[in-house]
């Protein structure tokens, strides 16, 4: 049976990459054939949340290692030392992220002609335009020329030629990929059956992301409006992005009257443990597709707290605001 190896960097790819495993579906893999190598990131709350997950992963039978290849000087080398062995030899690679720049610098030291993508960030809907243009995979919200590896995974993750790709999503109705791509659909099955259902209780969360702090959205702006939105709907908590700034939400909790929640998990994860809002307004992100798998049949009502594209700042890109209108209408 082939064996294979996974390369996630953040909590909801090795969600998914669980869900890829252990959910209900057709040619699941055998859990004990899968190693899941974490690439840990520089932020504390995206590593305490990828340890978590770690450990439900191991729970699962998976085996899981973590390498921190960012922190430390000596992490890439001994990283690279450690896994070198592993790409050449694993009949199947799983990864999370086709974007990620460390993802494409590992790719060529793969040997497998068998991909699989698990993330479920509405990144996936952009890698299929990508690739069927043939165009170098770089993130939406980035300018300025393409650099070669992103040419190169492009090229490496395009089926065809003896090479194979399946894509893992719960957007599989929106995705168009090349010739010889299979879109298979993740439902969360694993972690409604492994958490759910929550309680429900009335009231409004919101839930916030990290535009702020990738450039797209000044600080002060992104608190006002969260301020207003908060008044305007009654919101009693605000459900923080992993990645958003701690100032930032110590402005939120102020000035909104809100009850910050940083999760431990994944949100699909935190909100399936509840008590959960029967309201939940969302700011265009990953969520306003997942969450309606996980939380069907329980009542709660998901909607987008409107269009954000006038927040942007002037210098945001044609591309980042073309995104955001498709994440809204999805």
């Amino acid at each position: 049976m082939t064996r294979t190896l996974a390369l996630v960097e953040s909590p909801a790819q090795l969600l998914n990459l669980l869900e890829w495993a252990l959910g209900e579906r057709d040619g699941a893999p055998d859990p004990a054939r899968c190693e899941v190598a974490v690439l840990l990131p520089r932020d504390a709350t995206t590593r305490h949340q990828l340890g978590v997950m770690a450990e439900l992963a191991r729970a699962e039978g998976i085996r899981v290692a973590l390498h921190d290849i960012r922190r430390v000087p000596v992490g890439l080398p001994r990283a690279l030392a450690a896994l070198a062995p592993k790409l050449a030899g694993a009949g199947r690679l799983v990864i999370g992220d086709p974007f990620s720049g460390l993802i494409q610098w590992l790719l060529p030291l793969a040997r497998t002609r068998d991909l699989v993508l698990v993330d479920d960030g509405t990144a996936t809907l952009e890698l299929s335009r990508e690739l069927l243009a043939g165009r170098p995979l770089v993130r939406w919200h980035r300018t300025g020329s393409a650099p070669a590896a992103a040419a190169r995974a492009s090229r490496r993750i395009t089926p065809g030629h003896g090479r194979q790709l399946e894509v893992f999503s719960c957007l599989t109705a929106d995705l168009r990929l090349p010739p010889g791509g299979i879109a298979s659909a993740n439902t969360y099955s694993w972690a409604r059956q492994r958490y759910g259902p929550p309680q429900v209780r009335p009231g409004v969360d919101v839930i916030g992301s990290s535009l702020a702090e990738t450039g797209l959205i000044d600080p002060e702006r992104y608190v006002r409006e969260i301020v207003s939105l908060a008044d305007e709907v009654n919101a009693e908590r605000y459900f923080a992005h992993r990645r958003e700034d701690p100032d930032k939400l110590r402005l939120i909790a102020e000035y909104a009257e809100l009850e910050v929640v940083r999760p431990e998990l994944p949100l699909e994860l935190e909100l399936l443990k509840g008590p959960v809002a029967d309201t939940l307004v969302s700011m265009p992100s990953t969520v306003l597709h997942t969450l309606p798998l996980v939380l069907a049949g329980t009542g709660v009502e998901i909607t987008v707290c409107g269009d954000v594209t006038d927040w942007l700042e002037p210098g945001a890109s044609e591309r980042a605001t073309a995104f955001l209108e498709e994440v809204i209408r999805k």
